[in-house]
């Protein structure tokens, strides 16, 4: 590995991509955001897409004195980063498609040659937060919780520093069913998202449902009160379980800030009476949090690609 090393991050969601060309030494060459392929359920459009960035990413490093060494692709969904399967993913129609295989052909078949990471956005993201150059070295101990609250919800726990996958299904809370109560028959995303509070409100966006909040909009504030109330009771939940130090709030939701944190603080602390309350923060990396995470696993393929092999005689 030299300075002049960069490594291609990919972040798919399920509206666009966002894309990172990030060196060795922190500098970032280069950053865009492209549509998602849509009616691709056997994601070659993707494959060929992502082909086309590693393509231009090669030309951009080589400008600059650099070459690419790896790129890192990760996507939403139930993810076995084993097989390198998307095992499902609602919102790409995806179902058991090999990802990684199919996009490892189509790079070869570009000229590109380089180590592919596969993995998940959600866990890339925590990864990014926890252990990223602009990360708190107090994260890489105890177990820290990431949630981003945005389409829909998910978390991803890191222990000691380590994602834990859980076989690809790991951290899916949003898909829940509530039981009781007002919202019964409703999944947690349903109603604890970015996504379910814009759409709940009658809202084109969370953000601008917290503008109704802000401006005193009855109809604006009571579905928000429901979102943190059902997000509060996923977060003391997975608290108590896991025993979280820290639980980093991500997503679109988590910019409109104190008047997101200061109810959900209350709300949480409410719910784990004498259980040690997680410090709740918000997310460093905001929405670029998978894209960085997917330059980190990229440097990690790259590692164990070079590592030197041992022959025992």
């Amino acid at each position: 590995m030299t300075a002049d090393d960069t490594v291609l991050g990919i972040d798919v969601g399920g509206t666009s991509i966002k894309v990172r060309l990030a060196a060795d030494d922190g500098r970032v060459l280069e950053e865009q955001r492209v549509p998602t392929p849509r009616d691709d359920p056997e994601a070659t459009a993707l494959a060929d897409l992502v082909a086309g960035l590693a393509v231009g990413a090669r030309a951009t490093a080589r400008r600059a004195g650099r070459d690419l060494d790896a790129v890192g692709l990760v996507v939403p969904g139930v993810v076995d980063e084993t097989s390198g399967r998307s095992v499902l993913s609602v919102n790409l129609g995806w179902r058991d498609v090999p990802v990684r295989d199919r996009v490892t052909r189509t790079l070869h078949d570009a000229g590109i040659d380089v180590p592919l990471a596969f993995g998940h956005d959600v866990r890339a993201g925590a990864l990014a937060e926890v252990r990223s150059e602009a990360a708190d070295p107090a994260l890489g101990h105890g177990t820290v919780a990431f949630v981003p609250v945005g389409t829909g919800l998910a978390s991803a726990l890191v222990v000691d520093g380590a994602v834990v996958p859980g076989g690809g299904w790991a951290g899916e809370v949003g898909q829940v069913r509530i039981r009781d109560g007002v919202h019964a028959g409703l999944r947690i995303e349903e109603v604890a998202s970015a996504g379910a509070v814009a759409r709940r409100s009658g809202a084109p966006s969370a953000h601008d449902t917290v503008l109704r909040v802000v401006a005193g909009d009855p109809v604006a504030r009571a579905v928000w009160d429901d979102c943190v109330e059902v997000l509060a009771d996923t977060l003391a939940w997975l608290t108590a379980v896991a025993g979280c130090h820290t639980v980093i709030v991500g997503g679109g939701l988590a910019r409109s800030g104190p008047l997101l944190f200061d109810p959900l603080r209350a709300a949480v602390a409410d719910r784990l009476t004498g259980v040690r309350l997680p410090e709740l923060v918000g997310a460093r990396h905001g929405d670029a949090a998978g894209a960085i995470g997917a330059v980190l696993l990229g440097r990690q393929a790259r590692a164990a690609s070079t590592a030197p092999v041992t022959v025992i005689a």
